[in-house]
């Protein structure tokens, strides 16, 4: 959990503002993970600190919104535009 707050304090993910009383705020959790080696054995222990995004309204609590796809979904895609690109 310290090597996480410590990353986000580096790369500057958030900024830190005093609360107050007509502005509710967005709560976080952590999330923990465990990765296993091919030997069965925990190689390493994972920490993310995530903001409970059902929470928040777009242009209160963020300005933007940055999708993230999958590498698998970007490839199958790719693929079907190739076989219908050579179908014409």
């Amino acid at each position: 959990m310290e090597s996480e707050i410590e990353s986000m304090k580096i790369n500057k993910v958030w900024t830190l503002v005093e609360g107050s009383k007509d502005i509710k705020l967005i709560g976080c959790k952590w999330v923990y993970k465990k990765r296993i080696g091919a030997n069965w054995k925990v190689e390493t222990y994972k920490a993310h600190l995530v903001a409970k995004g059902h929470c928040q309204k777009e242009g209160i609590n963020y300005d933007n919104f940055s999708p993230v796809a999958m590498l698998k979904s970007i490839l199958i895609l790719l693929a079907i535009v190739a076989y219908y690109d050579h179908e014409i």
